[in-house]
């Protein structure tokens, strides 16, 4: 049985190697950290920092985001959560990342700290892992073009559960097909990122990322969003109606050695 489940895994991963060789869409993981206390969230934040991070550089993967909830009395109360981003060119680069980590030797030595942590010190409660692959009509990472300082920016990661695998897709071709990504353009959302989940403890769901200055500047573009006529009409479509049972807003900023 164990041996039929590799095989299983292996078919999986080779099935996505495969679709990623053959199109020119990025692939994302984001990394969740979950943390209890300070010490645990100084040790990761060593370990991003002056570690992780260059380690990822130095394998030329690069526009790596590291965030924290933006805090709120509802944040105050809930688990220490920092959100790490990483956008790959392909599946193919994703796989082989354990495998360059584990043959760098300045990577094992600036985070030997956070790799070597006994059992009785880890220093995290849990790692939670989503992997999404690039929409057709957003295929690639987008820098956001944003000009205030770290701590005042306001970025917005959005997941948008489906009812059924069918009415899951249905809002995706409303992003696609029915251009809902061209309208965040052209409304300047500077969206980072928008993907199809395809493993994570939500499905079936998507999750894009949307960038901006400030709360102020947050809240213009979403009031003119919800006004915009395209958005009138696209809304009230009846194929595209019906297709979201649940959404998560999180609001995040990026940490000061985060890429973007």
């Amino acid at each position: 049985m164990r041996f039929l489940q590799l095989l299983l895994i292996i078919a999986f991963f080779f099935a996505l190697v495969n679709a990623a060789n053959a199109s020119t869409k990025d692939f994302y993981q984001i990394k969740i950290y979950h943390l209890q206390n300070k010490e645990q969230e100084k040790i990761v934040e060593d370990y991003l920092e002056n570690a992780y991070l260059p380690a990822l550089h130095r394998a030329k993967i690069a526009n790596i985001g590291v965030f924290k909830p933006i805090p709120s009395e509802e944040s105050e109360k809930a688990e220490q959560l920092i959100y790490v981003f990483i956008p790959y060119p392909s599946v193919a680069d994703y796989l082989q990342l354990d495998g360059i980590l584990e043959n760098d030797n300045k990577y094992l030595q600036d985070g030997a700290n956070y790799l070597d942590a006994p059992h009785e010190a880890a220093p995290y409660t849990r790692i939670e892992t989503i992997l999404l692959t690039a929409f057709d009509r957003s295929p690639n990472f987008t820098k956001p073009a944003l000009n205030s300082p770290y701590q005042e920016r306001v970025y917005e990661l959005r997941s948008y559960e489906g009812p059924t695998e069918k009415l899951y897709k249905n809002k995706v071709a409303m992003f696609n097909k029915g251009d809902e990504v061209g309208l965040f353009e052209r409304l300047e959302f500077n969206a980072a990122f928008y993907g199809e989940v395809i493993a994570g403890g939500r499905m079936p769901n998507l999750m894009y990322l949307t960038t901006f200055d400030n709360k102020t500047s947050r809240d213009a573009h979403w009031d003119a969003f919800g006004k915009d006529e395209y958005w009138k009409e696209l809304s009230a479509k009846t194929e595209y109606q019906n297709n979201v049972s649940h959404i998560d807003i999180t609001f995040l900023y990026p940490v000061d050695y985060s890429d973007f």
